[in-house]
């Protein structure tokens, strides 16, 4: 009978207490949902020493317009850091609370490295993002790459290697093209097309371009610039304007029309 009434009145000591704690609950759930811990103030600011240029407070609350829930203490953070990383020109986001009402929002802004068949960009990491080409500089001057989906970072790796290349020749890259065959075609600042075949590096079938005996990128871009100042010096500088690399003992140059003054008169 002495343990039974002790049992009883463990439970009801027990009962007494969630009762309490779910009263506390309550209270507290009631609490921070007073409209005094809402959230009235968003702060931005950039990432480490860095500035935000194309991400602004305005295109932020129109891309984020909506989509957070909660207050101070009812929103789910890594939640909100997905929406802000949504927003157009925005890589990653970083939300913390500041005590009552504000939420401060880190940015790390991306950077715009060339622009992705025609209406995407790659950004400084070789990542394909989506932003409105409008909103870049007036004077900024950037690479076209196009290829295939998930092909970026090859053409970007390609980028590289040919940037190091030509630098000794004074010529850069203004754009490279890889086909759905993985054949790509690159145009240098003077004008020139360079047509390099089947990227070995690309994946797909048969790399060589089906050409026996056909080199490898860089032994192809390597015998190419090596030849290079003897070859324009043989041709007096006269334009090119496509340069095919893809023969296995050399390449065939197709060269620019002469302007008609220069051209020699046809005899009658």
């Amino acid at each position: 009978m002495w343990n039974e009434a002790r049992t009883i009145n463990r439970i009801a000591n027990t009962l007494a207490v969630l009762a309490v704690l779910a009263m506390l609950a309550g209270g507290v759930y009631w609490l921070i949902q007073r409209p005094f811990f809402m959230l009235r103030t968003i702060e931005i600011e950039p990432a480490g020493n860095s500035s935000l240029t194309y991400v602004t407070p305005e295109n932020l609350r129109t891309a984020i317009a909506g989509k957070l829930t909660g207050n101070f203490f009812t929103m789910n953070l890594d939640q909100a850091q997905d929406v802000f990383a949504e927003a157009p020109w925005v890589r990653s986001a970083m939300v913390r609370r500041i005590w009552p009402d504000t939420i401060r929002v880190t940015i790390e802004e991306q950077q715009p490295f060339a622009i992705w068949n025609e209406n995407q960009m790659i950004n400084t990491w070789g990542q394909v993002f989506t932003a409105n080409l409008g909103e870049l500089d007036d004077d900024a001057v950037m690479p076209q790459f196009e290829g295939p989906d998930g092909t970026a970072g090859l053409i970007v790796q390609r980028y590289a290697e040919l940037e190091r290349w030509f630098a000794p020749l004074d010529l850069s890259v203004r754009s490279i093209n890889l086909s759905d065959r993985y054949a790509l075609h690159v145009t240098l600042s003077n004008g020139m097309t360079l047509a390099l075949g089947r990227d070995p590096g690309a994946e797909a079938p048969d790399p060589t371009a089906g050409i026996p005996g056909a080199l490898s990128f860089t032994a192809r871009i390597e015998r190419f610039v090596q030849a290079w100042p003897t070859v324009n010096q043989k041709i007096g500088g006269r334009p090119v304007t496509n340069a095919d690399l893809r023969y296995p003992t050399g390449f065939a140059l197709t060269l620019a029309a002469l302007p008609e003054n220069t051209q020699p008169k046809k005899k009658r």
